[in-house]
């Protein structure tokens, strides 16, 4: 079967590899069908891996497949069902993992495309406890996009921040995958909503895609529209994923109480932070990480709802390469997906 493999810094390779063996008790093997790219996948292409990793490495951390085989004991999935397989190697046996929180496991091995072999491949075997069946009516390239970018703004947004009905929320990188379904889902529950993207462009797709008000942060202050729009109030939320270069600036949005909810670091992982100004301001400020399985089902159940993620580009296996530097160079509006 072909597999692409990632031999060095920048340096992926479609491959012929040997079939998976037979899927063994507990396990189901899947035909992969699509995978849709993530900012993980390119710090894994620029070699920035934080644990040891053994190269070649299969790429590909969210993907779609086809159930084609069972193994021994599973009776929850069919064949022939699509299915988005987690990412993580949870333990499933530890308190988080045990309360449905599996993005907190104690005992998680890795995560699948970034330290151990991904999905970019085929056929390949997985737990059927780390798959999630996906709903009649939800295309295969949607469903691409669930595992990590709709999964994620669902915990940043509902586990963490707390978003309600009617608030006004500033979302960072508003062109991004994640960008763009945080812009859709605080639209859908009637949310206000304040954008910033990188170019006129994609502050014009921001606005498209249902943003009340925009901002090129490149060439305009995100921080003087947000006093302008909430008469100097500040927002209720920040959705944060830029790091270094927004910051602070996404702090001084905040209003009195306000919540700061970030996933990300794309432009730097340091920054100052004036702490006088979070506690006299009673500011909350949440670090989101993946998201769990039940993240998942929801992100589902909104993509057959109607709520579709934005996808910027179809491409090959065979222009992964290509894809992952559209992605870095940020020309991107919304996601990219590849198809197996």
């Amino acid at each position: 079967m072909r597999a692409l493999q990632l031999f060095g810094d920048r340096d992926t390779r479609l491959v012929e590899t040997a079939d998976p063996p037979p899927p063994g008790p507990g396990e189901v093997q899947l035909r992969m069908r699509a995978v849709a790219l993530n900012h993980i996948d390119v710090w894994g292409w620029r070699g920035m891996a934080f644990a040891k990793r053994k190269l070649p490495l299969t790429v590909g951390a969210e993907a779609v497949g086809e159930v084609a085989a069972l193994g021994a004991g599973v009776s929850t999935l069919a064949l022939g069902q699509l299915v988005i397989p987690y990412g993580a190697l949870t333990c499933g046996t530890c308190l988080a993992c045990r309360e449905g929180r599996d993005n907190f496991c104690e005992n998680v091995a890795g995560v699948k495309g970034f330290h151990v072999d991904g999905f970019a491949q085929e056929r390949m075997n997985q737990q059927a406890r780390l798959c999630v069946p996906v709903p009649p009516g939800v295309s295969v390239t949607d469903a691409a996009c669930a595992a990590i970018t709709f999964s994620t703004v669902e915990h940043m947004l509902f586990d963490n921040a707390k978003l309600q009905p009617g608030e006004t929320i500033l979302i960072q990188a508003a062109g991004s995958g994640i960008g763009t379904v945080a812009v859709k889902m605080a639209k859908a529950i009637g949310c206000t909503v304040i954008a910033t993207a990188g170019s006129d462009e994609k502050c014009a797709q921001a606005k498209a895609l249902g943003a009340d008000h925009v901002v090129n942060y490149t060439t305009d202050r995100f921080e003087s529209l947000t006093r302008k729009v909430t008469g100097k109030r500040g927002v209720d939320v920040v959705f944060e994923h830029v790091g270094a270069t927004t910051w602070q600036g996404s702090l001084l949005c905040l209003r009195m109480g306000g919540r700061l909810v970030t996933c990300g670091s794309t432009s730097g992982v340091s920054a100052e932070t004036n702490l006088m100004m979070i506690f006299q301001r009673q500011l909350r400020i949440f670090g989101s990480f993946g998201a769990a399985m039940r993240n998942i089902a929801d992100g589902l159940a909104k993509m057959q709802a109607g709520l579709t993620p934005v996808i910027d580009t179809i491409a090959p296996l065979d222009g992964f390469a290509e894809a992952l530097a559209r992605l870095e160079s940020r020309q991107v509006f919304g996601k990219i997906v590849v198809t197996l």
